[in-house]
């Protein structure tokens, strides 16, 4: 089993990554194996809507996002982090996951996620928020801790000194795998992936 580890930061070693650290080394130690996938600063464009996606299966824009779809595949769950810029996740994560969750949105189905948050002091509920929209609209189980998802700290090490931010990582860490290694029970019990009925679109409200 492997989780995928998301850092939406620009900082490849900064608090998102000292969080996403703490988890992968609680997975580690539970029998899990991780990757983190570092976004770092390179552009990444916003879908522009040309439904190119849904004869090929991927982003009509091939660059790193792409990448990270057929990454994905080869995942059983995916711990999303972003850092809070002006009360809301950055920018760079959600142009991928608007990209990768329309375009290859069969990669994620079925399988455990999890946002986390880092911020100075605030906005962190606001967009932990955001991040498991992209989990409740894609049939993905939501893995959750003692408290909501979030560290706090200017800098890493200030995120090393927030125990109680870090006690949270570790413990959605082990509901991450307690859920993975439940879920592969149930796959050699014979137990299925749900039926899906033909979706209906509503496009108004009476």
């Amino acid at each position: 089993m492997k989780v995928l580890l998301v850092n939406g930061s620009s900082h490849k070693n900064g608090c998102t990554y000292t969080a996403l650290s703490e988890i992968a080394k609680i997975l580690n130690h539970e029998g899990i194996d991780t990757d983190i996938f570092q976004l770092g600063n390179p552009e990444i464009r916003d879908c522009c809507g040309c439904n190119a996606c849904k004869t090929t299966g991927e982003c009509v824009f091939n660059d790193m996002v792409n990448d990270f779809i057929n990454k994905a595949k080869e995942f059983d769950g995916f711990v999303f982090g972003t850092p809070v810029y002006y009360a809301h996740p950055s920018g760079r994560l959600l142009s991928l996951l608007d990209r990768a969750f329309y375009a290859g949105g069969y990669a994620f189905q079925y399988k455990p996620g999890a946002a986390i948050a880092s911020a100075r002091r605030a906005g962190t509920t606001a967009s932990f928020d955001v991040l498991n929209k992209y989990f409740t609209i894609a049939n993905m189980p939501v893995v959750s801790s003692n408290y909501w998802n979030n560290v706090h700290g200017k800098a890493a090490d200030d995120v090393i000194d927030d125990q109680e931010g870090l006690q949270t990582m570790r413990n959605l860490a082990r509901n991450m795998a307690w859920l993975l290694k439940c879920i592969e029970i149930g796959k050699r019990s014979g137990i299925e992936i749900p039926k899906q009925e033909e979706r209906i679109y509503t496009n108004f409200i009476r």
